[in-house]
């Protein structure tokens, strides 16, 4: 089975987006399949081609035994909608040059396509659906055009809105099947009148093989490891809520718009607020282990958004301080694996701070037992791998079906 998978960002970048892509492409390496990826020159969250990258078109690595076709895209992190827009269809132009590869295309089974970008997954869609009729599966992670709405980035109802409400539709209309990292997002879907096959896709972390040991809280030590952007506004999040007059310590990895000011901000500040930099995928991992809590922050109600992080935390044995709604918290809470909070109502955050760092111990060892029982079971990466393989099955058999319907009225003739 030989697989393509289309997608913006993936390692070496660093971030929720390129990990999740990641976990797919080798996690289908591991089960037999011959995975190749396609995207941009890495430029995440930094917005700016990194070295070894830069002054070239195109460039094709091998990452953990994945072929990496990487072309060229306007690199930035400008909070102006017209500078994020721009880079969007850079890379939905770019990747053109990929097109003229027919032999290599027509072998794939399936091409796995990833939005957002929607300019970059119209462009994917027309690529290698219509032109070259390969089955085109569509990896919704978010819901554009919605979520930037939502986000402050677009107006409802304007140009660019219309745009991409457009290609949105589009893609919808094309693809053979969808996978959904939220069950909001196929609900979403749904609506548009799509009853193509859909598959709950989320975006799980390879089991954490560990022995299981108790955690000591003194002192009490809360990390966030991720982007620094508007999104989350870790910024915001430390000029609002006073770690050291809780008596605790808050820990940064991470980078992206933000990290500048943030380090600005905590210099020359005894505020019990530590930025570390960004760590290799792995050394995080290790270094979240030896946490009390991790915060998992959004600063408004995201439809369909179940932030990666939930899950990253799962296997190490780290509750969550999830600051959102929907379904992110429904998980949260059905499981027992953190404490919730509304979206920016850091009142409510300092009490789960409180309410977590107060808590018996007896309690607060079995709530980092439930993270790990989760994740070992219905959050599960290597049970879901298994499930989307019978999948892509179905979507297989499905589109043999409907070729056959589609000859029968020739052959009646």
């Amino acid at each position: 089975m030989r697989i393509l998978i289309v997608s913006p960002t993936y390692p070496p970048e660093v971030g929720a987006a390129p990990s999740r892509i990641s976990n797919m492409a080798e996690g289908l390496m591991k089960a037999g399949a011959q995975v190749d990826v396609l995207g941009a020159l890495p430029n995440y969250p930094k917005g700016r081609i990194f070295d070894g990258y830069r002054r070239r078109f195109s460039k094709k690595d091998v990452i953990n035994g994945v072929r990496v076709y990487r072309y060229w895209t306007y690199a930035s992190v400008s909070k102006h909608p017209l500078s994020r827009i721009a880079s969007m269809f850079a890379l939905a132009t770019t990747i053109w040059a990929f097109a003229p590869r027919a032999s290599q295309i027509l072998k794939y089974d399936y091409v796995i396509v990833q939005t957002p970008s929607l300019p970059v997954a119209a462009s994917a869609m027309a690529i290698f659906k219509r032109i070259y009729g390969r089955k085109t599966l569509l990896n919704v992670s978010d819901i554009w055009p919605d979520t930037a709405v939502e986000l402050g980035a677009m107006r409802r109802g304007s140009l660019p809105f219309r745009v991409m409400q457009w290609m949105e539709r589009y893609v919808y209309k094309h693809c053979d099947a969808v996978q959904g990292q939220s069950k909001e997002i196929l609900e979403h879907i749904e609506k548009f009148g799509n009853e193509k096959p859909a598959f709950l896709y989320r975006n799980l972390q390879h089991t954490v093989e560990r022995e299981f040991k108790p955690l000591g809280r003194q002192p009490f030590r809360i990390a966030y490891a991720g982007l620094l952007g508007v999104a989350q506004d870790i910024l915001g999040l430390i000029k609002s809520v006073d770690f050291k007059a809780l008596g605790v310590e808050f820990h940064l990895y991470g980078s992206g718009n933000q990290c500048e000011e943030i380090k600005s901000h905590l210099t020359g500040r005894d505020l019990n607020v530590y930025y570390h930099g960004s760590l290799p995928k792995q050394e995080m991992v290790n270094t979240l282990m030896g946490y009390n809590a991790s915060i998992v922050p959004l600063t408004v109600r995201i439809h369909g958004a179940v932030p990666s992080k939930i899950f990253d935390l799962m296997p190490l044995g780290v509750p969550a301080l999830f600051c959102g709604g929907g379904e992110g918290a429904r998980i949260i809470e059905e499981y027992g694996v953190g404490l919730t909070s509304p979206p920016a109502d850091f009142e409510a955050l300092i009490d789960n701070i409180k309410r977590l760092r107060e808590m018996p111990d007896e309690e607060y060892q079995a709530m980092r037992r439930r993270c790990v029982e989760a994740a070992g079971g219905d959050f599960n990466f290597d049970r879901q791998m298994e499930r989307y393989l019978g999948f892509l099955e179905e979507v297989n058999v499905a589109q043999a079906e409907k070729s056959v319907v589609k000859k029968r009225p020739n052959q009646i003739l």
